[in-house]
Protein backbone atom coordinates (compact mmCIF):
# COMPACT_ATOMS: atom_id res chain seq x y z
CA UNK A 1 0.00 0.00 0.00
CA UNK A 2 1.38 3.01 -0.90
CA UNK A 3 1.85 5.47 1.97
CA UNK A 4 0.36 9.34 2.21
CA UNK A 5 3.28 12.03 1.91
CA UNK A 6 4.62 13.13 5.36
CA UNK A 7 6.52 16.09 6.09
CA UNK A 8 9.21 14.03 7.33
CA UNK A 9 11.31 16.99 9.05
CA UNK A 10 12.33 15.34 12.28
CA UNK A 11 14.18 12.41 12.94
CA UNK A 12 11.63 10.34 14.71
CA UNK A 13 8.88 11.05 12.07
CA UNK A 14 10.96 9.53 9.40
CA UNK A 15 12.29 6.66 11.24
CA UNK A 16 8.77 5.21 11.63
CA UNK A 17 8.39 5.66 7.92
CA UNK A 18 10.93 3.96 7.10
CA UNK A 19 9.43 1.35 9.67
CA UNK A 20 6.06 1.26 8.08
CA UNK A 21 7.46 0.52 4.28
CA UNK A 22 9.00 -2.03 5.75
CA UNK A 23 12.77 -0.96 5.56
CA UNK A 24 14.91 -1.54 8.91
CA UNK A 25 15.85 1.87 10.70
CA UNK A 26 19.66 2.68 10.12
CA UNK A 27 22.01 1.04 12.93
CA UNK A 28 24.43 2.79 14.99
CA UNK A 29 28.07 2.73 13.68
CA UNK A 30 30.63 0.62 15.29
CA UNK A 31 32.78 2.02 17.39
CA UNK A 32 36.04 3.06 15.73
CA UNK A 33 39.11 0.47 16.85
CA UNK A 34 42.13 1.67 17.74
CA UNK A 35 45.39 2.66 15.57
CA UNK A 36 48.03 0.04 15.90
CA UNK A 37 51.19 0.28 14.49
CA UNK A 38 53.67 -2.53 15.66
CA UNK A 39 57.88 -1.35 14.39
CA UNK A 40 58.81 -5.05 13.81
CA UNK A 41 59.94 -4.13 10.06
CA UNK A 42 60.53 -0.80 8.34
CA UNK A 43 58.97 -1.91 5.07
CA UNK A 44 55.61 -0.98 6.10
CA UNK A 45 53.91 0.42 9.36
CA UNK A 46 50.27 0.64 9.77
CA UNK A 47 50.11 -0.78 5.87
CA UNK A 48 52.45 2.50 5.00
CA UNK A 49 55.80 2.51 3.76
CA UNK A 50 57.83 4.82 6.10
CA UNK A 51 60.08 7.68 4.86
CA UNK A 52 63.29 6.25 6.76
CA UNK A 53 65.84 8.70 7.92
CA UNK A 54 69.48 7.65 8.83
CA UNK A 55 70.01 3.75 10.03
CA UNK A 56 67.12 2.59 12.29
CA UNK A 57 67.69 -0.94 12.42
CA UNK A 58 64.88 -3.81 13.25
CA UNK A 59 66.14 -5.79 16.60
CA UNK A 60 64.53 -9.02 15.52
CA UNK A 61 64.67 -10.82 19.20
CA UNK A 62 62.82 -7.68 20.70
CA UNK A 63 60.34 -7.34 17.94
CA UNK A 64 61.43 -3.61 17.75
CA UNK A 65 63.05 -0.58 16.07
CA UNK A 66 65.98 0.50 17.40
CA UNK A 67 67.25 4.58 17.18
CA UNK A 68 70.68 5.54 17.39
CA UNK A 69 69.73 8.92 18.98
CA UNK A 70 72.08 10.75 16.44
CA UNK A 71 70.14 10.82 12.76
CA UNK A 72 68.00 7.96 13.13
CA UNK A 73 64.11 8.18 12.66
CA UNK A 74 60.91 7.68 10.82
CA UNK A 75 58.23 9.60 9.24
CA UNK A 76 54.90 9.04 7.94
CA UNK A 77 52.46 10.62 5.83
CA UNK A 78 49.63 10.23 7.90
CA UNK A 79 48.17 11.77 11.39
CA UNK A 80 46.20 9.03 13.05
CA UNK A 81 44.76 11.50 15.82
CA UNK A 82 42.96 13.41 12.79
CA UNK A 83 39.16 14.25 13.46
CA UNK A 84 39.79 12.93 17.03
CA UNK A 85 37.74 14.34 19.74
CA UNK A 86 39.07 12.51 22.28
CA UNK A 87 41.93 9.96 22.32
CA UNK A 88 44.71 8.30 24.17
CA UNK A 89 48.24 7.78 22.44
CA UNK A 90 50.11 4.71 24.11
CA UNK A 91 53.48 3.65 23.20
CA UNK A 92 56.08 1.12 24.01
CA UNK A 93 59.55 2.39 24.18
CA UNK A 94 62.97 1.28 25.88
CA UNK A 95 65.61 4.40 26.06
CA UNK A 96 68.77 3.49 26.50
CA UNK A 97 71.58 5.69 28.93
CA UNK A 98 73.78 8.06 26.93
CA UNK A 99 71.60 10.13 24.85
CA UNK A 100 70.96 13.54 24.79
CA UNK A 101 69.25 15.39 27.57
CA UNK A 102 65.91 16.27 25.32
CA UNK A 103 64.46 13.61 22.99
CA UNK A 104 61.23 13.42 20.85
CA UNK A 105 60.18 10.43 20.54
CA UNK A 106 56.38 11.13 18.53
CA UNK A 107 55.22 13.72 16.62
CA UNK A 108 51.70 14.34 15.21
CA UNK A 109 51.40 17.52 13.34
CA UNK A 110 48.38 18.72 10.76
CA UNK A 111 48.75 21.29 8.39
CA UNK A 112 47.71 24.44 10.90
CA UNK A 113 50.94 23.72 13.20
CA UNK A 114 48.86 22.04 15.78
CA UNK A 115 50.76 19.02 17.55
CA UNK A 116 50.86 16.31 19.80
CA UNK A 117 54.60 15.12 21.26
CA UNK A 118 56.51 12.45 23.34
CA UNK A 119 59.47 13.06 24.87
CA UNK A 120 62.03 12.14 27.78
CA UNK A 121 64.05 13.93 28.98
CA UNK A 122 67.35 12.00 30.34
CA UNK A 123 69.64 12.59 33.34
CA UNK A 124 73.36 11.48 33.31
CA UNK A 125 72.79 9.13 35.63
CA UNK A 126 70.67 7.02 33.07
CA UNK A 127 67.19 7.94 34.07
CA UNK A 128 64.28 9.84 32.18
CA UNK A 129 60.93 11.65 32.87
CA UNK A 130 58.60 11.86 30.33
CA UNK A 131 57.65 15.06 29.07
CA UNK A 132 54.10 15.16 26.92
CA UNK A 133 53.29 18.06 24.98
CA UNK A 134 49.90 19.34 22.90
CA UNK A 135 49.25 22.89 20.58
CA UNK A 136 46.38 23.96 19.39
CA UNK A 137 46.60 27.14 18.17
CA UNK A 138 47.04 29.70 20.70
CA UNK A 139 46.58 27.38 23.76
CA UNK A 140 49.17 24.88 24.60
CA UNK A 141 50.31 22.52 27.59
CA UNK A 142 53.06 20.61 28.26
CA UNK A 143 53.13 18.16 31.49
CA UNK A 144 56.66 17.16 32.62
CA UNK A 145 57.91 16.71 36.25
CA UNK A 146 61.50 15.77 36.61
CA UNK A 147 61.65 14.44 39.63
CA UNK A 148 59.11 11.51 38.33
CA UNK A 149 62.34 9.20 37.26
CA UNK A 150 62.41 6.25 35.45
CA UNK A 151 65.12 3.44 34.60
CA UNK A 152 66.76 3.58 30.96
CA UNK A 153 67.80 -0.15 29.23
CA UNK A 154 64.13 -1.42 30.28
CA UNK A 155 61.19 -1.58 28.49
CA UNK A 156 58.07 1.28 29.38
CA UNK A 157 54.32 1.76 28.56
CA UNK A 158 53.87 5.37 27.81
CA UNK A 159 50.79 7.46 27.21
CA UNK A 160 49.10 10.94 26.78
CA UNK A 161 45.36 11.00 27.36
CA UNK A 162 43.18 13.58 26.22
CA UNK A 163 39.63 13.36 27.00
CA UNK A 164 38.31 16.49 25.34
CA UNK A 165 39.36 19.06 28.01
CA UNK A 166 42.23 17.24 30.46
CA UNK A 167 45.45 15.98 29.30
CA UNK A 168 47.05 13.58 31.18
CA UNK A 169 50.73 11.53 30.97
CA UNK A 170 51.35 8.19 32.73
CA UNK A 171 54.09 5.72 32.66
CA UNK A 172 52.80 1.89 33.09
CA UNK A 173 49.38 2.85 33.77
CA UNK A 174 50.65 5.26 36.45
CA UNK A 175 49.11 8.63 35.99
CA UNK A 176 51.99 11.35 36.43
CA UNK A 177 50.77 14.32 35.89
CA UNK A 178 47.12 16.62 34.48
CA UNK A 179 46.09 19.50 33.06
CA UNK A 180 43.59 21.45 31.14
CA UNK A 181 43.91 22.81 27.69
CA UNK A 182 41.85 23.43 24.73
CA UNK A 183 42.86 20.85 21.86
CA UNK A 184 41.03 20.85 18.42
CA UNK A 185 40.57 18.15 16.17
CA UNK A 186 43.22 17.72 14.22
CA UNK A 187 43.52 17.42 10.33
CA UNK A 188 45.10 15.42 8.21
CA UNK A 189 49.46 15.95 8.67
CA UNK A 190 52.35 13.61 9.43
CA UNK A 191 53.82 11.80 12.08
CA UNK A 192 57.36 11.26 12.90
CA UNK A 193 58.93 8.39 15.44
CA UNK A 194 62.16 8.46 16.88
CA UNK A 195 62.64 12.09 16.40
CA UNK A 196 61.05 15.51 16.14
CA UNK A 197 59.51 16.32 12.43
CA UNK A 198 61.88 19.11 11.28
CA UNK A 199 64.61 16.49 12.58
CA UNK A 200 65.93 17.18 15.43
CA UNK A 201 66.21 15.62 19.05
CA UNK A 202 66.98 12.64 18.35
CA UNK A 203 65.76 9.20 20.63
CA UNK A 204 67.88 6.71 21.48
CA UNK A 205 66.56 3.39 22.40
CA UNK A 206 63.66 1.07 20.99
CA UNK A 207 60.15 1.02 20.25
CA UNK A 208 58.05 -1.63 19.93
CA UNK A 209 54.45 -0.41 19.58
CA UNK A 210 52.30 2.50 19.01
CA UNK A 211 48.82 2.45 20.24
CA UNK A 212 46.32 5.09 19.04
CA UNK A 213 42.73 5.22 20.97
CA UNK A 214 39.90 6.98 19.70
CA UNK A 215 38.85 7.64 23.35
CA UNK A 216 39.98 8.63 26.84
CA UNK A 217 41.01 5.24 28.34
CA UNK A 218 40.34 4.51 31.82
CA UNK A 219 43.25 4.36 33.99
CA UNK A 220 42.51 0.61 34.58
CA UNK A 221 42.70 -0.02 30.77
CA UNK A 222 46.09 1.39 29.85
CA UNK A 223 49.26 -0.76 29.17
CA UNK A 224 51.06 -1.43 32.61
CA UNK A 225 54.81 -2.67 33.14
CA UNK A 226 55.21 -4.89 30.26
Amino acid sequence: MRLPWVNAGRLGVGLAIATLAGAAPPEAAPPALPVIWRLDTLALIGGRAPQVLGSPRVAADESAVWFNGVDAGLILAVNPLAGLREFTIEILIKPAAGGGEAQRFFHAEDDTASRALLEIRLTPAGRWALDTFLLSGPNGLALLDRTKLHPADAWHWVALRYDGRRMSSYVNGERELDGAVVFVPMKPGRTSLGVRLNQVFWFKGAMREVRIHPAALDAAALQRRP
